[in-house]
């Protein structure tokens, strides 16, 4: 099974398709990731 979809292939066992809304998608979860992680240093570093 592979995970993401290439425009050249037939297959239909995939997961993500390779385009704008995966990419976009995927940019706002890795955002949300990285502000959640900076939420904790910060706070950990503010109640100490």
């Amino acid at each position: 099974m592979s995970l993401i979809k290439d425009e050249d292939e037939k297959r239909k066992d995939y997961l993500f398709k390779k385009d704008r809304i995966t990419r976009n998608g995927a940019k706002i979860i890795v955002i949300v990731l990285v502000v959640c992680v900076i939420a904790v240093i910060v706070s950990g570093i503010i109640l100490k």
